[in-house]
């Protein structure tokens, strides 16, 4: 069991590595507008990943998924991704980049709901506390990033992000039984395909406007990175993760993002590692700890038939 749980750790470990990497080029790209825009990139990372599971399921075992399954598979695609993607991409062009970073800081308090309702996790005190603490790391490293940047914010940009955040956390609790059913690449391959049906109309007037003659070599890898690291590779991994361990836990590695944007900005020279990074990195680390180490829901009946 030890053995499984470690396993789990270390994709979403390396999932979410792979997201913080992808904070910093996402935002060069869409830093060029109007060569391609938010939502065309947005596609890009749902169609290309939705095209390379489908070329991978071809070389992998096959199973057969019923239709009752299918329509479970295309709703939990509606939560995982294209809500959750889309509302945080039009959110974060109507609001600040640290409005929309704080609001993400509540996925692992939402998400500990949710799995109380849905799977009947328990909410224990020292699950409470590991949320606060990584929450705590995290919003420290991220208002110390941003101190120098002008707060501007947007009631339905937030509304938005916050909606981003409600979606992913439902889908990480409601969907845990489909997930643990089927293999990642299965999984992967139906919902980025059902992902991709639905978010092409809202997307379609922005990937026809992208100017794919001005695209220079460089952006053309970042793209590349997005599309193939952060959303193909990233989310095979998610989901050894999603089956290995508690949907809390799961969320707790969002505080990781932060954390390598910071370690990534002190390696390119354009911050510096102090007390205040140190800290918060600890902070964080500490509150994935505290919470993979609460009691499941299996130990609570356990110890209550025991007595």
């Amino acid at each position: 069991m030890q053995d499984r749980n470690l396993k789990g750790h270390v994709a979403l470990f390396v999932a979410y590595i792979i997201f913080g990497l992808n904070i910093p080029i996402a935002k060069n790209i869409l830093e060029h507008a109007e060569v391609c825009s938010d939502f065309a990139l947005t596609f890009y990372r749902i169609g290309g990943a939705a095209v390379l599971f489908w070329a991978l399921s071809l070389f992998t075992k096959k199973e057969s998924v019923p239709f009752k399954d299918l329509l479970q598979l295309f709703v939990a695609s509606l939560f995982g991704i294209s809500i959750n993607q889309m509302s945080f991409v039009t959110g974060l062009s109507h609001t600040s980049p640290i409005d929309a970073a704080v609001i993400v800081t509540t996925a692992p308090i939402i998400t500990m709901f949710f799995a109380a309702f849905f799977i009947k996790e328990p909410i224990t005190w020292k699950k409470a506390i590991g949320v606060t603490v990584g929450a705590l790391g995290a919003l420290l490293l991220i208002f110390n990033n941003n101190a120098a940047e002008q707060h501007q914010t947007h009631t339905l940009g937030n509304l938005l992000c916050l909606l981003s955040v409600f979606s992913f956390g439902l889908y990480l609790a409601a969907f845990k039984n489909i997930i643990m059913k089927y293999s990642p690449v299965t999984l992967m391959k139906w919902m980025f395909l059902f992902a991709s049906v639905c978010c092409l109309p809202f997307c379609w007037k922005d990937i026809t406007a992208v100017k794919y003659t001005e695209i220079h070599i460089d952006m053309y890898l970042q793209i590349i990175y997005v599309v193939a690291l952060a959303t193909f590779f990233a989310y095979l991994l998610i989901p050894i993760g999603q089956k290995l361990l508690r949907p809390t836990i799961v969320s707790m590695y969002n505080y990781i993002q932060p954390v390598v944007s910071s370690l990534v900005a002190v390696a390119l020279g354009m911050d510096r590692f102090g007390l205040v990074k140190g800290s918060a990195t600890v902070l964080v680390f500490l509150g994935v700890y505290i919470v993979t180490t609460s009691k499941s829901r299996a130990q609570v009946v356990a110890e209550k038939e025991a007595k």
